[in-house]
């Protein structure tokens, strides 16, 4: 448990700056912003101190085992931040299912980074759905996003219903002013926004671009070691929930939820950042991506991608994630007598990948910084002709795979394209030519290699 009683500070406009962190992955965290706020020995007191209200926020069913669930103190109950709602339309937004009759999935695509544009763009306007898997009102599958953000949401708040985000920046900085606290986030790190979070994106420094895995099942988790043990890949201690921040605005505001792949919206005269105390183990998070230690083989052979897993969000079938966030970054490669880069395969699971910066060992050419590629089930690929004469033929002495860092929201269903991604978004034509020129080597001399 993590114990922390800063007093939040707040600013001339009424919201609340930023008072920090508590480290830990799926701790039973405890922080309040005034003196007090918490109760002790009890989660439902008859009257809470400086009159708030008790609530709580619950991720899992009340039976589930552990339960996921944080109690907040709040000034307002949350049913005073909602009101009559209205259907509106953000049509760029898709949810599962999505599949267009005039678009095709089936094949390997890659994209060059989505420009920026003119147009001012908040979290919610600028988000730019590329593919969609599984089915948002039976709380299965994924759908992924970029986002192009210019403007912070001005006395603007959102929630999914449907889903818990992750976010990848890319470019840009972002604050996310949350239920629960504040985090910032930059390119080389994540956050991670539970369902049913209330939540305004600020603009620190833009524009902003990245990429987002809306998950609409069961939350992500740490994928077990197994034989690795207990150290190295992502450790909790590194993952950082927020430190207890309010706000106590009267201003006009707006709400907007995202419900079963449709966008509603409800006009409230307060911020709905009210939470002053909390307690609990269902909360946002922030994670750097330089904190991530890759584990490989020190010998011969390429392990699976698995290896690389930061975090993964079960299915019901053991073994075979919902989905899987993994990152592919700087470390050694030692193996001998071993073909280095990514095999050539075919996979059950979808494969979507972004760039960060740098380049990737099995695509040197095309795959961009800002770019995306999707490899759809039981569909064939690896890595292009210059990647695999460059292995075939390398001095296998130690190699530093420096200046890279990409990823991949891997997912056990096939991830349809949207309409934007096929039409709109800047699809490489090419990027199936890019093994055009793999030669035939085969040479039936025995020995031969």
């Amino acid at each position: 448990m993590n114990e922390t009683a800063p007093i939040t500070m707040i600013q001339s406009d009424g919201r609340a700056t930023h008072p920090g962190y508590m480290p830990g992955w799926a701790n039973d965290f405890e922080t309040e912003a005034l003196p007090g706020a918490l109760p002790q020995g009890m989660n439902s007191p008859q009257k809470c101190d400086y009159g708030l209200y008790g609530e709580q926020l619950s991720g899992t069913a009340f039976t589930a085992n552990p339960p996921e669930r944080t109690w907040c103190y709040r000034i307002r109950p949350s049913v005073k931040h909602s009101a009559r709602y209205t259907k509106i339309e953000l049509p760029y937004w898709k949810s599962a299912p999505n599949v267009v009759e005039d678009v095709t999935s089936l094949g390997q695509y890659r994209w060059d980074p989505m420009p920026h544009s003119d147009t001012p763009l908040t979290w919610l306007t600028g988000m730019r759905t590329m593919t969609t898997a599984g089915d948002v009102n039976t709380q299965v599958g994924m759908a992924s996003h970029l986002y192009l953000v210019t403007d912070s949401m001005k006395d603007a708040y959102f929630y999914s219903a449907d889903s818990e985000l992750l976010v990848v920046p890319q470019e840009g900085r972002l604050r996310f002013a949350t239920e629960l606290g504040i985090i910032d986030i930059e390119p080389k790190e994540i956050a991670i926004i539970p369902r049913g979070l209330v939540y305004r994106v600020e603009v620190l420094e833009g524009p902003a671009r990245g990429f987002v895995c809306e998950n609409y099942g069961q939350k992500f988790e740490l994928p077990g070691r197994g034989p690795i043990g207990a150290n190295c890949m992502a450790n909790p201690r590194d993952f950082k929930a927020p430190v207890a921040a309010f706000e106590d605005r009267e201003v006009p505001s707006t709400l907007t939820i995202k419900w079963c792949g449709q966008f509603h919206e409800t006009l409230i005269g307060q911020s709905p950042l009210d939470v002053v105390a909390w307690h609990g183990n269902y909360a946002p998070y922030k994670y750097d991506l330089r904190n991530y230690c890759p584990v490989g083989a020190v010998l011969f052979d390429h392990p699976d991608p698995s290896i690389f897993t930061v975090l993964t969000a079960p299915s019901g079938q053991p073994g075979t994630a919902n989905i899987d966030f993994v990152l592919f970054r700087e470390r050694w490669m030692v193996a001998e007598d071993t073909f280095r880069p990514p095999w050539y395969h075919k996979n059950i699971m979808s494969e979507l990948m972004g760039n960060i910066y740098g380049e990737y060992d099995a695509k040197p050419q095309g795959f961009v910084p800002g770019g995306m590629s999707l490899h759809n089930m039981m569909l064939p690929h690896g890595p292009d002709r210059e990647a695999f004469e460059k292995a075939s033929n390398a001095n296998l002495g130690p190699d530093k795979l420096d200046n890279t860092m990409s990823f991949m929201f891997e997912t056990r269903f096939p991830q349809h394209l949207t309409e934007f991604a096929g039409k709109e978004a800047p699809l490489q034509d090419d990027y199936i030519d890019c093994w055009d020129t793999l030669e035939k080597k085969f040479d039936g001399t025995p020995g031969k290699k």
